[in-house]
């Protein structure tokens, strides 16, 4: 891969991510009380998910089809981590048409990540149902903060990714998202009885289940 392409599609995908950010200090709606921020942290965050997701999708697939399609998923999830940093928030504007997106393309036959298995299509389906419920019933046995938002966003999450792949991009995002987190909490910039969204680990699972060999 030429790296001035890899260095433009990482380009684009930072500018997206800012956008994203940019985004949700605007939208959905904030309290009328509301200050708008300037760019700070979040934006950093996603700006740099953003740029390696970007430039790992072109160092994964290589079909027209398939980029599309997980460009335009890709993006959705960055606004979603957005907005779920800025105000932990998932909005349906963006999750239940993503529903709706994921089910098409698995349907169709159309799935990235499954297309070729298989037994792909069931594998999605078994993944859109079993996430949420998994989430629901271990967030209800740990007294967690989970949101419907949550909810919604696991059921596309598992119908793109399917059983295996979700399994393992959740993984390997809760033991990254643990390191970040045990950072902060040695920085003293969360206490240990902090609310944690779970919404950011499932949304950078997603993208490490696109990004998987």
């Amino acid at each position: 891969m030429n790296p001035l392409v890899l260095a433009a599609a990482a380009l684009a995908g930072a500018f997206v991510g800012v956008a994203a950010d940019r985004l949700s200090v605007r939208w959905p709606e904030h309290e009328p009380d509301y200050r708008r921020r300037r760019p700070d942290w979040r934006t950093l965050v996603v700006a740099l998910v953003g740029a390696g997701f970007s430039a790992g999708l072109l160092l994964r697939w290589s079909e027209p089809r398939d980029l599309v399609i997980l460009g335009i998923y890709g993006a959705a999830l960055l606004v979603l981590l957005a907005t779920d940093l800025d105000q932990r928030i998932l909005p349906d504007l963006v999750t239940l048409p993503l529903i709706v997106v994921a089910t098409a393309v698995l349907l169709l036959g159309w799935s990235p990540l499954l297309a070729d298995l298989e037994l792909g299509l069931a594998s999605g389906i078994a993944a859109g149902i079993a996430a949420p419920v998994l989430l629901f019933g271990s967030d209800r046995l740990l007294g967690g903060q989970l949101g419907a938002g949550d909810l919604k966003l696991a059921i596309s999450i598992g119908l793109m990714s399917g059983v295996s792949r979700l399994f393992a991009g959740v993984l390997v995002a809760s033991m990254i998202f643990a390191v970040v987190l045990l950072a902060l909490i040695a920085a003293r910039r969360l206490g240990l009885k902090s609310p944690v969204p779970f919404g950011p680990v499932l949304i950078l699972g997603a993208f490490v289940a696109v990004l998987l060999g």
